[in-house]
This record gives structure tokens, C-alpha cells and sequence, in this order.
């Protein structure tokens, strides 16, 4: 059973911070590049943050650089997404996802996706 399960998203309010974890079954995190994508209402599918498997290489998108940290814990098979200083905008439902390349920027070679958890930030 290949699955990702995902958990740490809710309220908040602006300006905390919430971290999402992903444990991953049935696969090992260790060769996968990871990535946290987001889907806001009548928006399309966003990279947020991905860490590649090669060279442990990280990316952020502009709108979340600063506040967010992506991380891994291959000993534990579980990715993390550390949120700080969220936003309004930053409301959306969140998926962690596995890519078997190691490249991890193009979510067309992501393999496994997590079902997704709502984060929603008031204001």
C-alpha cells in the first residue's frame, strides 16, 4: 500500500504558523525528490517548496520565501513543511507529494500525492 499521509493543517490566525507533516508508507522517502504543492479556490495547482533527492537543493516559490522551510527526516520517512508568518493568501489546500526523478520541479514527475489538507488563515 503506496499512500502519504499527511497531517498539521487548520486555522490560524495571520502571522502564525502551523507545520505539516507527511509520512510516507510503503515507499522510502530517500530517493524521491518531495514537494509541497497548494491549490487555492478557482486557482491552479502551485509548487510551493521542493527539496531535490541529488544534491538536497531546495526551492521556494516567491510568494511563500522567507516563511517557509522544507525539510525531510528520511529515518523517520516524513517530509515537513514549516509555515511561518502565514497570510491570508496563504489559505488553500495543501498536498505532499514524491517525485521518483530526484528532480522534483515539474509536477509531472511527481508519482504519489498525499490527499490533501486544508490550511486556512484568517485575517
Amino acid at each position: 500500500q503506496v499512500q502519504l499521509v499527511e497531517s498539521g493543517g487548520g486555522l490560524v490566525q495571520a502571522g502564525g504558523s502551523l507545520r505539516l507533516s507527511c509520512a510516507a508508507s510503503g515507499f522510502t522517502l530517500d530517493y524521491y525528490a518531495i514537494g509541497w504543492f497548494r491549490q487555492a479556490p478557482g486557482k491552479e495547482r502551485e509548487l510551493v517548496s521542493c527539496i531535490s533527492s541529488s544534491d538536497g537543493s531546495t526551492y521556494y516559490a516567491d510568494s511563500v520565501k522567507g516563511r517557509f522551510t522544507i525539510s525531510r527526516d528520511n529515518a523517520k520517512n516524513t517530509m515537513y513543511l514549516q509555515m511561518n508568518s502565514l497570510k491570508p493568501e496563504d489559505t488553500a489546500v495543501y498536498y505532499c507529494a514524491t517525485d521518483s526523478s530526484g528532480w522534483g520541479f515539474d509536477i509531472m514527475g511527481y508519482d504519489y500525492w498525499g490527499q490533501g489538507t486544508q490550511v486556512t488563515v484568517s485575517s
